[in-house]
């Protein structure tokens, strides 16, 4: 039977909890906003894989969203999300409140700027305040929980660079492991904001994940003739399947970018 999952709503709480484990305990960390789906899961089954100890922290970060955005709408699901983690064999869940997290005012406030990356990433430009408040909590999060190990799905990719950077340049103790992304049967990235979707948007939305195939049809077949790729090609050759989708009435970016540097490059060897 699954044993109760431990809940920690406060820094102290969880850190009189940690520091209580055995030094030679592996602890593995699952950052999420929660409503959690089976992507979130996989991330908590590689942790164990790898972890003696899996945490999973629940907590909406009002700093990477703007003022425009779906703060106040987005989904919370927390009971559900317990059940999930109890199932999964999580040990414990960190679930602070946004005051255990700001605990100063914004004048008194440190932030964490990935530098550049607000600027020279796609989408970076595409959302200029969101990594500055990722980096911002994950520094958080990361101090609160002293983790070895952190687990991120590749679905969010610029997210992931932003993560190994901070890691590295702030010399943290820690291994990032990137996991790969989980789909619907259809292709859609599993994504807590699917909920969103209508019917029949949700019919339209495997669009995106078969104009990513065409992208890498388009990089295979080049590689196959040794010739190297312009990335303009790459993007029209995604954009032209996104264009025959009715409901798609706008791309706002098409990225080709460097895995290690998410920095937009000019062709593909």
């Amino acid at each position: 039977s699954t044993s109760p999952i431990r809940i920690f709503s406060t820094v102290s709480s969880y850190r009189e909890w940690r520091q209580n484990l055995p030094s030679n305990i592996r602890v593995g960390f699952v950052p999420t906003m929660g409503c959690l789906h089976s992507g979130h899961i996989s991330l908590v089954t590689h942790a164990q894989k790898q972890c003696d100890v899996v945490v999973v922290s629940i907590f909406v970060n009002p700093t990477q969203f703007a003022a425009h955005e779906d703060l106040d709408k987005y989904p919370r699901t927390f009971e559900k999300d317990v059940q999930l983690l109890t199932e999964a064999g999580a040990t414990a869940i960190f679930a602070p409140t946004t005051k255990e997290m700001y605990p100063h005012p914004a004048s008194r406030t440190v932030e964490v700027d990935p530098i550049g990356f607000a600027t020279e990433t796609r989408e970076g430009q595409s959302r200029p305040h969101f990594f500055k408040g990722v980096a911002t909590v994950c520094t958080k999060l990361f101090c609160a929980v002293s983790p070895h190990f952190v687990f991120f799905g590749q679905k969010d990719f610029v997210q992931t660079v932003v993560i190994k950077r901070l890691v590295e340049n702030l010399l943290m103790p820690i291994e990032v492991v990137v996991c790969d992304t989980v789909r619907e049967s259809d292709g859609l990235a599993k994504s807590s904001r699917n909920t969103y979707l209508s019917p029949t948007l949700r019919e339209a939305s495997p669009v995106v994940y078969r104009s990513l195939l065409a992208a890498k049809d388009a990089i295979e077949h080049a590689r196959r003739h040794a010739l190297p790729i312009a990335s303009e090609n790459i993007r029209d050759a995604t954009c032209h399947v996104l264009e025959q989708e009715p409901l798609v009435t706008e791309i706002d970016y098409v990225s080709v970018a460097d895995a290690a540097t998410a920095l937009e490059v000019e062709t593909v060897s």
